[in-house]
């Protein structure tokens, strides 16, 4: 007999279990359990649904709603998110995950959600969306479940051993340095406007994830910015999620500023301070490929790691 119910405390030891034997290639600690599930403000037992037979968990679906605004008051009212699922390898093909995605679905619904997305939740989200690679049969899973595919983003590594700045780079830098443009590492003074250009210009994830970053500890030395007279137009930083120094950005330079080369100094800037620190490589999870931003890590030397699919579903 399988029961199926929500999340009650003590599950958390069987849930990382089972995640960790059924998606091999993301597999997490019970402290990055903790931190990205049970502690995220927007976490609610009913939308953690499981599958139970006997002592043993059979099954996990993770569905979430806003309960605190990413920025300003809105909660995105129509919006839910299912950020992962798995099903033990001897429970499938038997209706245990279409069940408890089927619960999740109509929990949303029953909060008024009108639309639901695979896994583009921030901010604690463990991956973008799903690897069809590594994960064929989650895919396929999805699809006959009614989502779509809205577009796939990439991760991207970069081996920071042997690295040197070219010499056209740091002769752009001088040039830029010339015409007034001030590159340096974060200070007190630059946070707040750091965090309104990240958030306001970019993603108030970004904002948030430099807030929270330098709370937890983040050195300001991490954080590269460059200055127009006087104005903040671009940053690049490192360790800024869950506090992992290999995990490069978020990075991003103003709209009207780009096609100077400021994006590729900045790139390079915190590079070359990363290997200073001793770090062997710098990765992130999240681009588009055949974006500005694409373009420019591949030209860099970054490598296409895996891709993902983010994927939607009216409800």
């Amino acid at each position: 007999m399988i029961a199926y119910r929500s999340y009650k405390p003590g599950d958390e030891s069987s849930i990382v279990e089972l995640w960790n034997r059924c998606l091999t290639c993301d597999p997490v600690t019970d402290e990055r359990f903790r931190n990205l599930v049970l502690l995220d403000a927007n976490f609610d037992p009913e939308g953690l649904r499981v599958a139970q037979s006997g002592d043993r968990l059979l099954g996990c679906v993770y569905a979430v709603r806003r309960l605190l605004p990413m920025h300003g008051t809105d909660l995105e009212p129509s919006s839910g998110w299912i950020p992962f699922f798995f099903v033990a390898p001897e429970a499938r093909r038997q209706g245990v995950g279409t069940r408890l995605l089927n619960e999740g679905l109509l929990w949303l619904q029953s909060l008024q959600r009108t639309q639901v997305y695979f896994a583009s939740y921030a901010p604690n989200y463990i991956v973008p969306g799903l690897d069809e690679a590594h994960y064929p049969e989650g895919y396929a899973f999805l699809l006959h479940n009614g989502f779509t595919r809205l577009y796939s983003p990439v991760a991207m590594d970069y081996s920071l051993v042997g690295l040197s700045v070219p010499e056209d780079v740091s002769v752009l830098k001088q040039k830029r340095m010339e015409e007034g443009y001030v590159f340096r590492q974060a200070q007190d003074r630059d946070l707040y406007e750091l965090i309104q250009f990240a958030t306001g210009v970019f993603n108030p994830d970004w904002g948030r994830a430099i807030r929270e970053g330098v709370l937890r500890g983040l050195p300001l030395s991490n954080i590269h910015i460059v200055r127009d007279r006087g104005k903040l137009v671009g940053f690049s930083m490192h360790g800024g999620y869950e506090g992992v120094a290999e995990r490069f950005g978020p990075f991003g330079v103003d709209p009207g500023q780009q096609g100077k080369g400021l994006g590729k100094i900045l790139l390079y800037d915190c590079l070359v301070s990363m290997r200073a620190q001793g770090l062997h490589g710098a990765w992130f999870l999240w681009t588009g490929e055949q974006t500005a931003a694409g373009h420019l890590y591949k030209k860099t030397g970054f490598t296409v790691t895996r891709t993902f699919h983010v994927m939607s579903k009216p409800l």
